[in-house]
């Protein structure tokens, strides 16, 4: 997304093709087999190892299934708050997809013997709104301060032309009114249901309202409306590369300490379980 150059504005827009997905994926196959080989379990939570496009399918293939579907983007931060809070714990366990979105967690996954791709929160927005271009999926945004998600459809629509943004709404509001807020976003009838408010406060939302809402999807994604209206800045690819991504971010956004400071208890977690 973010040019080596270090120019990190919004990421340009993907040049997949998204036609080429195919939706013809078993999106309701639970057989424990399958199951099994798709997911790895990391600090009890069963974490996906298919790739983005893999991973892109699987999503479309759940759209066009219908009924309501939760996609969880799994990090490091998230699975440590996990091992104390049982409510984002069950979230987690529930999802009917939980993707590696850190260098973290795919580091707990190749030591399990599984060397997977980061299919990261902001880098799933980009594909799912180029699959709302393509297939004309209902697109609400939901999140970050007052105004934030308004630029950054505003931004979405211009890098996937006929993206069908059908919603906004920022995430100010206290947990007391998330049915109310249900309740605005409903008659909108998303497909896709992209909530930016933070871990756990994304996830417990989503648990709660993704029934009274009826989004095909409901996805936590944490910072992406700060990096695709321009607010924030995404690290340059090589950083990424590094697996330096947390680093940048601390850089960025000193508030966020509190994020990095889990990162070595994770490790820890990670190593007393073994393989």
């Amino acid at each position: 997304m973010c040019v080596e150059s270090g120019n990190c504005g919004p990421p340009r827009a993907s040049i997949y093709v998204a036609s080429k997905i195919p939706l013809e994926v078993n999106a309701t196959s639970s057989s424990a087999t399958t199951q099994h080989l798709q997911t790895r379990e990391v600090l009890g939570v069963p974490v996906s190892v298919l790739g983005m496009e893999a991973t892109v399918a699987r999503m479309a293939a759940l759209i066009e299934a219908g009924g309501t579907h939760v996609v969880s983007t799994v990090d490091s931060f998230g699975l440590v708050l996990a091992q104390e809070d049982e409510e984002l714990m069950a979230v987690y366990r529930n999802a009917d997809i939980a993707t590696a979105d850190s260098s973290g967690v795919v580091w707990a996954l190749g030591r399990k013997g599984k060397a997977v791709e980061r299919v990261s929160g902001v880098d799933l927005v980009d594909r799912l709104c180029g699959l709302s271009a393509e297939h004309g999926y209902r697109v609400f945004l939901l999140g970050s301060e007052p105004g934030v998600a308004e630029l950054a459809a505003e931004r979405l629509k211009l890098m996937h032309p006929g993206c069908n943004i059908v919603g906004t709404r920022h995430g100010f509001f206290p947990e007391d009114d998330d049915d109310v807020v249900a309740q605005e976003i409903a008659p909108h009838r998303p497909d896709i249901l992209l909530v930016a408010m933070g871990i756990p406060r994304q996830e417990k939302f989503i648990a709660k309202t993704h029934q009274a809402i009826g989004a095909k999807i409901s996805m936590g994604v944490g910072g992406s409306l700060d990096v695709y209206s321009g607010r924030a800045n995404r690290a340059p690819r090589f950083v990424q590369r590094l697996t330096l991504e947390w680093m940048w971010r601390l850089m960025q956004n000193p508030r966020k300490f509190h994020k990095v400071a889990r990162l070595p208890r994770f490790m820890w977690l990670v190593l007393r379980g073994g393989r």
